[in-house]
């Protein structure tokens, strides 16, 4: 008898699941996969919040799934030697999953679908992340946008010709009967974090903006996470957006900075403007670790950074004003705040993350100007006049008696232009 397989991957649900509902629709039986990647979790913490929050997603599947007389295979270990031990057992005719764009993702996935391919396997794989992939909006010579506003307009008229399609009717019948023992998170070598994922609204949508850019209010709808691990449809979501052009915005954010990454893997470790490689950044460890405790004085940027330390969260406007402080007023790199935000973001996307803080450092593509310097006492009047956010994660704040300055704001900015402007000459 042969099997197929649906390998989940960023895609964690049974609903709208674009490759799941096609392995479905064959008539083989299919064995639900999940693989966790040494490559990747031998690197992180043994209460790595990202590792609870997929393993209790991965549990509820296994739930759903047992309703079906199923459940899910859930393996640990290099993808590549998961199959061989795999295949060693089932007589597998196709492996189902949906495409990854990410640098990584892509090579593990060349590395497999040829293994697969001497054992005379088929690897398909399906678009379920994105409404668009890093291939599908290009300009009209062939080549990808670098600025966001055309890109976000082609985008706005290809959704316009092309409706979405839900696919919501899986054929569960075709689900293999069998009860594969599920592990218990220390057999996999982790344990529960403290920190908890938070479930994502929408209700947030008729006022998000005039809302969103006061970190106080809390008027997200953290989503990101959710889609970052495909516990949700971004289909779904998007229809049930209401036609709200500002948050379906921030969604094509997210696909712009996909694509960029796809047509642009340079800019893991290199700026997407080559010429700010040559920044001669300060790169002060003292400074940093301040930073990154959240102890630079500033109040509007040590709430943010004790926000992420405690949560795994920090609010939008506030990680602009963090990355900001960071490349301009310390002149650290740029690459060591991405890599601490890794570390800690429960939604971390490289992709996001690796555009986002170019984009605060000016090394990016359609990035902010290098002269744009965010002046931390205007943020704070502006987006939390009465330290309310600010209050809410800093124990005993007083802005009388608190924590000297890291760095003269006017001095390290006058500092940071000097440093740019002679980089780029």
């Amino acid at each position: 008898m042969s099997y197929n397989v649906f390998w989940f991957r960023r895609d964690l649900r049974l609903i709208d699941n674009v490759g799941l509902f096609h392995a479905l629709s064959q008539k083989d039986k299919l064995i639900p996969l999940f693989i966790f990647d040494a490559n990747i979790i031998d690197h992180l913490p043994k209460d790595d919040s990202r590792i609870s929050f997929i393993y209790n997603q991965l549990r509820k599947i296994n739930v759903e799934l047992q309703s079906y007389g199923s459940s899910l295979l859930v393996l640990k270990g290099d993808p590549k030697s998961a199959f061989e031990k795999l295949i060693s057992k089932y007589n597998i005719n196709t492996v189902f999953s949906n495409e990854d764009y990410e640098p990584y993702a892509l090579g593990r996935d060349r590395k497999v679908t040829e293994y697969l391919k001497h054992q005379d396997i088929f690897h398909k794989q399906y678009k379920d992340q994105v409404v668009f992939s890093p291939l599908e909006i290009l300009k009209d010579d062939g080549n990808p946008y670098t600025v966001y506003t055309p890109y976000k307009n082609k985008w706005l008229s290809r959704f316009r010709e092309n409706p979405i399609s839900i696919h919501n009717d899986m054929n569960v019948v075709n689900f293999h009967n069998h009860f594969f023992d599920f592990p218990t998170i220390e057999q996999l070598g982790f344990e529960f974090s403290k920190i908890q994922v938070r479930d994502y609204t929408l209700k947030i949508l008729d006022s998000y903006k005039e809302n969103r850019d006061i970190p106080y209010n809390d008027q997200t709808s953290y989503l990101s996470v959710h889609l970052r691990f495909g516990t949700v449809s971004v289909r779904e979501i998007i229809n049930q957006l209401k036609r709200n052009e500002v948050f379906l915005s921030e969604l094509i954010w997210r696909e712009f900075f996909m694509q960029i990454l796809y047509n642009f893997p340079h800019v893991v470790n290199n700026s997407f403007k080559s010429k700010y490689d040559k920044i001669e950044w300060r790169n002060n460890k003292e400074e940093f670790k301040k930073w990154c405790e959240g102890k630079t004085g500033y109040p509007i940027v040590d709430a943010g950074m004790r926000q992420l330390n405690q949560t795994g969260y920090m609010h939008n406007r506030v990680r602009m004003i963090v990355a900001s402080f960071l490349c301009k007023h310390l002149l650290i790199d740029w690459r060591w705040g991405e890599k601490y935000f890794a570390k800690k973001l429960l939604d971390y996307e490289l992709s996001s993350n690796n555009g986002n803080w170019q984009w605060a450092a000016g090394t990016g593509c359609d990035a902010a100007p290098y002269f744009r310097i965010f002046n931390p006492f205007t943020q704070q009047n502006k987006f939390d006049k009465e330290f309310k956010y600010v209050k809410r994660w800093i124990d005993d704040f007083n802005e009388d008696n608190y924590l000297e300055y890291i760095v003269d704001h006017k001095e390290a900015r006058e500092r940071a232009l000097i440093c740019y402007k002679s980089a780029l000459d």
